[in-house]
């Protein structure tokens, strides 16, 4: 029985493996799609969210069987609760990621607008934080899932910078308040799937340590 159990265990690593391979490739053609305004990246987010919802769902399935079968108890059930909750939280990366993909063919009905040249860097900060937290799960490392949380204030303030230079751009050209205001949306999108990437990482707390860390933590200290 005990053998079972770690290869199940094992095969659910493999698969939010699978996932996070899947949504980190997801998140690199969705920069693409910004960066370079390019609507064929786009295109593919949008077809590639199908393949993401799928391993959620089989990753759910995985954790489920293993809680009826096997009845986990401490640093494995938190392990399952915890890949279960990470599981969402991937997926709903993959949706913001399939969103920006759809900002990006209603801009591209429009007049060619400058996107922000913080974008970049936004995106690279908040792939950095969502594979760092993947790393910290398959590594059971709480150390550096708290890293991670930490880097959350840098893509807010990204956010932030790029929310005034959209409004700067609005009282000079209202004539392109409409494609303004999805890149707008797309900035904010990138900053929600940084706040996933902190709950990743804070879900990878609590499996190591047992900590619930929103309770615990002063995220104001990470300013």
């Amino acid at each position: 029985m005990e053998l079972h159990f770690h290869r199940e265990m094992e095969r659910l690593k493999q698969r939010i493996l699978a996932l996070s391979a899947e949504v980190e490739r997801s998140l690199d053609l969705a920069e693409h799609a910004v960066v370079e305004q390019d609507v064929e990246s786009a295109k593919r987010v949008i077809a590639g969210d199908k393949t993401i919802d799928q391993h959620e769902v089989d990753v759910e399935e995985e954790c489920l069987k293993i809680l009826a079968l096997y009845r986990p108890v401490a640093t494995d059930l938190r392990m399952v609760i915890s890949i279960l909750k990470i599981n969402s939280d991937l997926e709903r990366v993959g949706d913001l990621c399939r969103n920006i993909g759809e900002y990006i063919l209603e801009i591209s009905k429009h007049e060619p607008i400058a996107m922000s040249s913080h974008f970049h860097t936004m995106f690279r900060e908040t792939h950095g934080m969502i594979h760092d937290a993947i790393d910290s799960l398959v590594n059971g490392n709480a150390e550096h899932a708290d890293s991670v949380c930490r880097n959350d204030y840098v893509v807010d303030q990204l956010n932030v910078t790029i929310i005034r230079e959209i409004q700067e751009q609005i009282v000079l050209t209202p004539n392109k308040v409409k494609p303004l205001l999805y890149v707008l949306s797309i900035s904010r999108s990138v900053e929600r799937i940084a706040d996933y990437a902190t709950n990743i990482a804070e879900d990878v707390v609590y499996m190591v340590q047992g900590v619930i860390v929103r309770h615990h933590l002063d995220k104001k200290n990470y300013a």
